[in-house]
C-alpha cells in the first residue's frame, strides 16, 4: 500500500488510516480478526479516541504487543486544561501505551471552541505539558468546517488536521472554497491532512440506519473505489477508514488498488453529483447534530 508523508512528523503513513470506530461496539474476538486484517493489510496508522465506546481497550492488548508497529493518534473532547489532562491520562492505561504519537483536540467546529482550547487554562496548557514530557509528539486538530480550522491553524501551529471530504462534498462551492483555503494552508505549513466521510453517500434521512456509520455509504465495491480515487487524488496523507468494520475490506481493497484521477476525470465526477447527491456539510452553517460522533 502507498505510505505519503505526514506532514512535519515525517511519518509515512499509510494511505489507508485505521479508523477505531468501528470498534465501538465490537467484542474482544471482532476486533482480533480485525486488527490482523489491519496489520496483514501493511496498514501503519490508527486513529482512536475515548468517546468511540470501548475501542480504546480492546486496541489495549494490541498495541501492548504491537505498538512500534503503528503511528497512533488519539483525540480529546475537552476544552480545559484539567480536563484535558485527565482524559490524555485514561487513554494511556486504556491503551497500554507510554505515549501517543498525535494529539487531537476533536470535533472542533466553532470559532469559540477553538478560542476556548487556546485561551488561557484551555485544553492547549495541557497537551503543550504533555508533549514537554514526552507523552505525545504532535498535536492536531479535527472538525467538519474547514473554515475554522483554517482560523484555528492562524492560532496555533498544529501538526495535522482531519475533517471530510469527498466528490459530493467538492460539489458544493462555499465548502470547496473553503477545502482549497484550508489545503493552502496545509501545505505552505508542512501540516499533515487526514480525510474523514471519504465514501458517503449521503445522510440517512428517515432511513433506519444499515451501517454503524453517521452518513449513508457507499457499498458497491467500484462505487468505493471511485470515492478513494478522488480523495487521495488531492493533496493530502491518508483517508481514515469507515466506522463499520464490515467496509474496511474494500475500503483497503480499494486504497491498495489506488489509481490517480486526472484533473479532468475529478471534475466530470464531482459535476456527476450535482442535483444528484446531498452534500453533509455546507460552509454557510454548521453541522447538525453537533452533540453526536461524527465518524
Amino acid at each position: 500500500m502507498e505510505k505519503r508523508r505526514f506532514g512535519r512528523t515525517g511519518h509515512m503513513s499509510t494511505v489507508a488510516i485505521f479508523g477505531a470506530y468501528a470498534f465501538l461496539k465490537a467484542t474482544q474476538a471482532e476486533v482480533d480478526a480485525v486488527m490482523e486484517g489491519v496489520i496483514s493489510a501493511g496498514v501503519n496508522h490508527i486513529d482512536v479516541a475515548p468517546s468511540y465506546g470501548e475501542a480504546e481497550a480492546c486496541l489495549g492488548p494490541w498495541l501492548g504487543r504491537e505498538r512500534d508497529r503503528f503511528f497512533l493518534g488519539c483525540k480529546t473532547l475537552e476544552r480545559s486544561k484539567e480536563g484535558a489532562a485527565a482524559e490524555m491520562r485514561e487513554s494511556l492505561d486504556r491503551l497500554q501505551v507510554d505515549n501517543i504519537d498525535l494529539y487531537q483536540f476533536h470535533q472542533v467546529d466553532r470559532i469559540e471552541q477553538v478560542n476556548q482550547i487556546t485561551e488561557p487554562g484551555g485544553a492547549l496548557e495541557a497537551v503543550l505539558e504533555a508533549r514537554d514530557k514526552s507523552l505525545t509528539r504532535y498535536i492536531g486538530i479535527t472538525g467538519h468546517v474547514p473554515a475554522t480550522l483554517s482560523y484555528a491553524l492562524d492560532c496555533f501551529e498544529f501538526d495535522s488536521v482531519l475533517f471530510p471530504y469527498n466528490f459530493i462534498q467538492a460539489s458544493e462551492p462555499g465548502y470547496q472554497n473553503a477545502f482549497l483555503e484550508l489545503m493552502g494552508k496545509c501545505r505552505t505549513r508542512d501540516i499533515g491532512v487526514m480525510i474523514i466521510k471519504s465514501v458517503t453517500k449521503g445522510p440517512w434521512g428517515k432511513q433506519t440506519p444499515t451501517h454503524n456509520t453517521w452518513y449513508e455509504p457507499f457499498l458497491n465495491r467500484e462505487e468505493i473505489q471511485r470515492c478513494v480515487n478522488f480523495v487521495l487524488s488531492q493533496d493530502i496523507t491518508g483517508i481514515c477508514t469507515a466506522g463499520d468494520s464490515g467496509l474496511l475490506p474494500p475500503f483497503l481493497e480499494a486504497c491498495e488498488n489506488y489509481t490517480r484521477l486526472e484533473a479532468v476525470e475529478q471534475e466530470s465526477l464531482v459535476r456527476s453529483a450535482a442535483g444528484v447527491y446531498e452534500p453533509m456539510f455546507f460552509s454557510h452553517r454548521e453541522p447538525e447534530g453537533l452533540d453526536q460522533e461524527f465518524v
